[in-house]
């Protein structure tokens, strides 16, 4: 039983992590969208568009590394993709909230997913490319979606967003192709700052 316990535990812990709140807006830009509802939108990118990862992949592997990468952010916080600041500090107190929050599990299972979390943070594998590839495509399509509201909220320039997306063609080079094509419109509709 302390096992599954552990286990419950470790679940009623990530339910806070539908409390988070990211600076990307839903589609409809309705509201901004969550740190649950980003990590799920990953998972089912992560086994419908495996097709076009550059290396073939263990698409198991990956939704489960895409389902728990920002977990850590129920201590840490989500920094904001922009925030110079805030990303000179984020490493340490995600590494923090990593041993505490993969801690609450049974050996195996922190082990495990706490391997998945640096894996996804070394971007080596070809899940982990794949997985951070979809982790930058993602706010991109919703970007686009709600008409660029939070790029122009944020003020956010062209070159913030190609910066930010330097690897993305690591985890698929036609799904880069493709949001490149979405960064260059926005940029001309007045979206991003040129």
């Amino acid at each position: 039983m302390e096992r599954l316990e552990r286990q419950l535990q470790f679940l009623l812990e990530l339910d806070k992590q539908k409390e988070i709140v990211r600076q990307t807006y839903l589609a409809d830009a309705s509201r901004k969208e969550g740190d649950a509802e980003h990590a799920w939108h990953l998972a089912v990118m992560a086994f419908l568009l495996a097709d076009y990862a550059n290396e073939e992949i263990d698409v198991l592997k990956t939704v489960k590394m895409v389902l728990l990468h920002d977990v850590v952010e129920i201590d840490a916080g989500d920094t904001y993709a922009y925030d110079t600041e805030g990303s000179k500090t984020k490493r340490i107190r995600e590494e923090r909230a990593a041993d505490r929050i993969y801690g609450m599990l049974p050996e195996d299972q922190k082990q495990e997913y706490r391997a998945l979390w640096e894996e996804f943070e070394k971007r080596e594998t070809p899940e982990a490319k794949f997985a951070n590839t979809l982790d930058k495509v993602q706010p991109v399509l919703l970007n686009h979606a709600s008409g660029g509201k939070s790029w122009r909220e944020h003020g956010i320039k062209k070159e913030q967003i190609l910066n930010r997306n330097r690897t993305t063609h690591e985890g698929s080079e036609t799904l880069w192709d493709y949001i490149r094509t979405l960064i260059e419109e926005n940029t001309g509709k007045g979206n991003i700052i040129e």
